[in-house]
């Protein structure tokens, strides 16, 4: 696989001129802050490059999304078509009268734009933004169109926090910040494998995406062709949120809601559950009623606990929205289907090895199955010959009906086997490709 890439103008193959035959070559699009500043100021074949601001008035409100895209887009064309070779797309401006847009937004706009213009095989685009972060954040900027990016926020961040002595004191900043890239590169690495991808050549522009929670009008001109069912948010509620945030980094000194003077910033609760952050199905208030109803084995509590968890289901994903519809006329007497205790017989757990979760967590489930006459499944981390005693109280039977067989074997042999009410051979890994065996450290041991 390979992160090796060429940039900026290409030449007709039908129709080639010598002045197109080179190229930039970047061995990867994860750029440093000296990489950045060397493209920009480079005079490589008489190269230019074109800085175009990403950032748009405070005072424009929502309204101000829209026309900020225009003169991007009108920016861009207009470079490509002057002779620069690159544009870099910058929110270096942000500032208390300057809000970004967002990287992707304007990436998108100005790559369907061009294309539609005959424009895009000119120039390079290349991303300057603060808003990159994490590798979902990357893979969808080069899948949409990016040559190259710039996280030039977290490499500030990073070397701030290592002046504040938060790092070892061995590291210096270029470790810290190749130690940065050098993951970046690999979740990309694992994005392109997952989509049998081997080369970014392949992966950029490709738009392997599916949308969802987007207008149309969204799509439409910045996604364009990209599959999204539902529809969503507008330009306008995207203008608005990106306000909501740069008014959390900027504060106005009459705003009730923040203490003006502090630096410390809101966190939005993405990764974390934070009070007043972003809604998450496993709320703390949730586990501990789930706690407390098992340990007090109170139906009133479990209750509440279902109706929360339902809730946040609703708020939380997708299937939250669904409802099941239900009509008298089409009732059926309980006499004409089957008992519950037939159904539950095909009730199944998924295939969890013992070490992805735990030993508690797999034998509950395993007692839990035998107890209403469905199956767990072992994973394919095997089991413990222990749980096969015949002489186990039924109530409390720890053997898991379904014996998984992968292609490594952990834990196969012949006792294995032989207790086992169903074999699954493993040919192919399911719910996460690729991701299988992935541990985190301490859970590694000998078993």
């Amino acid at each position: 696989m390979s992160l090796r890439c060429p940039v900026g103008p290409e030449s007709n193959l039908l129709e080639p001129m010598e002045e197109l035959e080179e190229r930039l070559i970047l061995e990867q699009p994860v750029l440093s802050l000296v990489d950045l500043e060397v493209l920009k100021r480079t005079t490589y074949k008489g190269w230019r490059t074109k800085v175009i601001d990403v950032v748009y008035p405070t005072k424009h409100d929502s309204k101000g999304l829209l026309p900020a895209l225009d003169r991007i887009c009108s920016e861009a064309c207009a470079a490509a078509l002057d002779g620069y070779q690159m544009i870099v797309l910058s929110d270096r401006k942000v500032c208390r009268q300057l809000v970004a847009i967002s990287p992707l937004l304007a990436l998108g706009a100005v790559h369907q734009c061009m294309l539609k213009q005959q424009l895009r095989m000119k120039v390079a685009l290349i991303v300057e933004s603060g808003q990159v972060k994490v590798v979902h954040d990357f893979c969808v900027l080069l899948g949409y169109g990016a040559d190259a990016i710039c996280p030039y926020l977290i490499y500030e961040t990073c070397h701030r926090l290592r002046n504040m002595g938060l790092f070892d004191s061995e590291i210096n900043d270029e470790q810290v910040f190749q130690g940065y890239k050098a993951g970046i590169e690999r979740g990309i690495f694992k994005v392109m494998a997952k989509m049998g991808i081997s080369t970014l050549h392949s992966y950029k522009g490709a738009q392997i995406f599916e949308a969802v929670g987007l207008a149309t009008e969204v799509v439409d001109r910045c996604f364009t062709n990209t599959v999204s069912r539902l529809g969503g948010a507008s330009f306008e509620i995207l203008a608005a949120e990106a306000l909501r945030i740069h008014r959390n980094a900027y504060p106005a000194a009459s705003d009730k809601e923040y203490n003006y003077g502090i630096k410390t910033l809101i966190s939005p609760g993405i990764f974390h559950w934070r009070d007043g952050g972003e809604r998450h199905i496993n709320e703390p208030t949730n586990i501990a009623k789930l706690q407390a109803a098992t340990k007090l084995n109170d139906p009133k509590i479990f209750h509440e606990y279902s109706a929360a968890s339902n809730l946040a289901q609703r708020m939380c994903t997708l299937r939250g929205q669904l409802e099941i519809k239900t009509s008298k006329k089409l009732q059926i007497p309980l006499s004409e289907v089957e008992s519950a205790a037939e159904i539950v017989k095909r009730f199944v757990t998924g295939a969890m090895s013992f070490g992805s979760i735990s030993w508690e967590a797999h034998t509950t489930l395993a007692i839990a199955m035998n107890r209403i006459g469905g199956k767990s499944n072992t994973g394919e981390g095997g089991e413990k010959q222990e749980r096969y005693r015949s002489d186990q109280p039924k109530e409390y039977n720890l053997r898991s009906a379904i014996k998984q067989i992968a292609s490594a074997r952990f834990g196969v042999d012949s006792a294995y086997l032989a207790n086992a009410d169903e074999l699954q051979i493993k040919i192919a890994q399911g719910a996460k490709p690729g991701e299988g065996g992935e541990l985190p450290g301490h859970k590694v041991s000998i078993e």
